[in-house]
């Protein structure tokens, strides 16, 4: 877990931009406010006319940084300022350690703990990219998909792989969302990958339906892949299914589908995306079947 050190904080605002899920926040709090300084600087008249008295109000034991350059007295909002702290949400966190990883304090107040539970040890893993997921060898919430299939034989002619992306940064996505979709797609006729292939599966309560376990449905995480395959001819209800279920879910998802091309160099799966009205792909992903040795065909 990250949290900040009340004691170590200086309030400057410097790490609240660096949140990709402004979990980050300036809260009220009586220990910061004697890290602060105030300062009166008369400024030399100008032109005959008498000189003026400012008040800068400056951030941190080295000074530097002015937050207020304001004639007469401090305006309420600046005593506000002065007796808060950086405080980390825990509800708005997915444990991404952007924070910490950029070393974005200068006065070290930014610290981690070891995560308390499976959940939020999983939910630093999926959210984090330079982790690596045990069972799938891939960092963060990334799986092969089609990236070793010519080795693998995951994706057999006929079959098209499924992966749904859901949240990005800067809105992520809890994982009640993510259930959402994954029981409309399984009930559709998507048969989601295990464990093996895609972290999420570690928090299904029932692979076949869907449902993710009653403990973590709350959880929040950066983003995270929903994964499986079907035949062709389910592909239609599976995309049917995703179409009316993305007006129920408070945050966005990207879909990537995974189709072998044939000998003649048609991809079936681009007329059936054609039949439902979807629109041509402008980029992809291409295995060039280098990988050795390859999968046997069947």
């Amino acid at each position: 877990m990250v949290r900040i050190n009340p004691e170590k904080c200086r309030a400057c605002g410097v790490c609240l931009d660096y949140c990709p899920l402004e979990a980050i926040s300036l809260v009220p709090s009586g220990p910061a406010a004697d890290v602060f300084s105030e300062t009166t600087v008369v400024r030399e008249p100008s032109g005959g006319s008498p000189g003026k008295e400012f008040r800068e109000v400056t951030a941190g034991e080295q000074g530097g940084v002015v937050l207020f350059l304001t004639a007469g007295p401090l305006p309420d909002t600046s005593r506000q300022l002065r007796s808060r702290v950086a405080y980390i949400d825990p509800s708005l966190c997915v444990q991404c350690w952007v924070c910490l990883r950029q070393r974005v304090c200068s006065f070290g107040a930014i610290e981690a703990t070891f995560p308390e539970d499976f959940y939020h040890l999983f939910q630093h893993v999926i959210s984090d990219p330079v982790e690596t997921t045990a069972e799938t060898g891939v960092p963060g919430r990334g799986t092969e998909e089609a990236k070793t299939n010519d080795v693998s034989g995951r994706y057999r002619r006929g079959e098209v792989g499924v992966a749904i992306d859901m949240g990005r940064p800067g809105l992520g996505c809890r994982l009640r969302d993510v259930e959402k979709v994954a029981m409309a797609v399984a009930a559709a006729g998507l048969v989601l990958e295990g464990p093996e292939h895609t972290p999420l599966a570690k928090l299904m309560a029932d692979l076949k339906t869907g449902r993710i376990q009653e403990a973590s449905r709350d959880l929040r995480v950066l983003s995270v892949i929903i994964e499986g395959k079907c035949s062709e001819g389910k592909l239609p209800a599976v995309l049917t299914a995703l179409r009316r279920v993305e007006t129920e879910i408070e945050t966005v998802f990207t879909l990537g589908l995974v189709s072998r091309v044939e000998a003649d160099g048609t991809a079936p799966l681009l007329a059936i995306l054609e039949r439902l009205g979807f629109p041509r792909p402008l980029r992809g992903k291409v295995n060039v079947g280098l990988g050795r040795p390859p999968a046997a065909e069947t």
